[in-house]
């Protein structure tokens, strides 16, 4: 077995690429392996990704407000076209038992450096001018905005090799070392690291953990839908709009193509290997967009998709943190389906942890798995 590597980090999506830059970046030797293709699981797929700080976890608020600042300054770093926009986000209240809610976020937004506004049913007309009548208040966070997941994952892992990195596609890791530090690939390769490992694979981290370190996650996976129009001959929505009891979060797309998601969820086809839509489930999705934008009454969903694993934890939040016992093994999972904006400030520090170890770096410790301990 070679030891030929500094670190050795599993999984190529937005957080296994950006670690690995970050490595690379900072003098470490790095290989990343992943599975498939680099961004072929929650990281790539249909559309863009919200960059959002509005109605996250208040844990989140100080690692976004991190992020704010490092997304302008992505395509320059990584030399692609990221497809980053500000364009703002609108959460959008209908209800008056929720009224209070919105306050209440509003302040606690805000309070954690999250410029964050409220706006009657006029002004948030002036900022989205197809809205149902129903709105009654919007909170809106005019630095919230989108990107392309796929491309932005991409650019990382090509920056990453250009800074020294190997990316390693088509190498799925079959098993961790229980004693020491390193993999073992399904074709029998082994490698060892000789700093650490970064178990950064989503979907496939929990079984990796449990498997190798009897560590059993409380994290189980699920197949998030997404859809989404034709360019469209007008705007019918121009930026980013979540919802505070409504299961919806639409998005503007390039051509004025609309793109609906929000937690509707598809389903496991054991035949095919692959998650694939429930025709239910896009029926009441876009039911619920067209409540919110009835303009879209007028047109039809052109394509949906519900085939990337994801993975959720018990209260919402990832799990981030290193194996007792095992000091040299850090990983992270459970991202929930917004895990995808804060990438950005979260890869440099899991980078400065791996390299000088210690404790947990005090924005991540929220995240540590010790909150599930009793």
């Amino acid at each position: 077995m070679a030891h030929p590597y500094d670190f050795i980090v599993v999984g190529g999506g937005v957080y296994g690429a950006a670690a690995a830059l970050e490595l690379a970046e900072r003098g470490a030797s790095v290989v990343l392996l992943e599975r498939a293709a680099i961004a072929s699981g929650a990281s790539g797929g249909l559309g863009k990704r919200g960059v959002r700080a509005n109605g996250r976890d208040p844990r989140e608020l100080p690692l976004m407000r991190d992020a704010y600042r490092r997304w302008p300054e992505l395509d320059e770093r990584l030399g692609i076209e990221t497809g980053y926009v500000r364009t703002g986000h609108l959460e959008l209240y209908e209800r008056e038992r929720d009224l209070d809610a919105a306050q209440a976020r509003i302040r606690g937004q805000t309070s954690l450096g999250i410029p964050t506004e409220p706006l009657d049913a006029e002004a948030a007309k002036s900022v989205e001018p197809g809205l149902h009548d129903n709105v009654r208040l919007a909170v809106h966070a005019p630095l919230d905005g989108v990107a392309d997941h796929t491309a932005t994952t991409r650019g990382f892992a090509t920056a990453a090799a250009q800074a020294g990195a190997v990316i390693r596609e088509g190498a799925e890791v079959r098993a961790l070392f229980d004693k020491g530090l390193g993999v073992t690939l399904t074709d029998g390769e082994t490698l060892g690291a000789k700093r650490g490992v970064l178990v950064l694979a989503n979907a496939s981290t929990p079984a990796l953990l449990e498997a190798a370190f009897g560590l059993a996650l409380p994290i189980w996976s699920m197949l998030p839908q997404v859809m989404r129009t034709d360019p469209l001959p007008a705007p019918v929505v121009h930026g980013l709009v979540g919802h505070a009891h409504r299961v919806l979060s639409v998005k503007a797309l390039p051509g004025n193509a609309v793109m609906v998601s929000g937690g509707w969820r598809g389903q496991w086809n054991e035949t095919l290997g692959q998650g694939e839509p429930i025709p239910e489930q896009v029926e009441g999705n876009w039911a619920e967009a067209i409540a919110v934008l009835p303009e879209l009454a007028a047109y039809d969903v052109a394509e949906v998709s519900a085939e990337r694993l994801e993975t959720c934890t018990l209260d919402g939040v990832p799990i981030i943190d290193r194996v007792d016992g095992h000091e040299g093994v850090i990983y992270a999972s459970g991202w929930c389906g917004h895990g995808w904006a804060i990438a950005p400030a979260v890869a440099p520090l899991l980078a400065s942890w791996a390299l000088d170890g210690g404790d947990i770096p005090g924005a991540l410790a929220p995240f540590s798995y010790a909150r599930f301990r009793g």
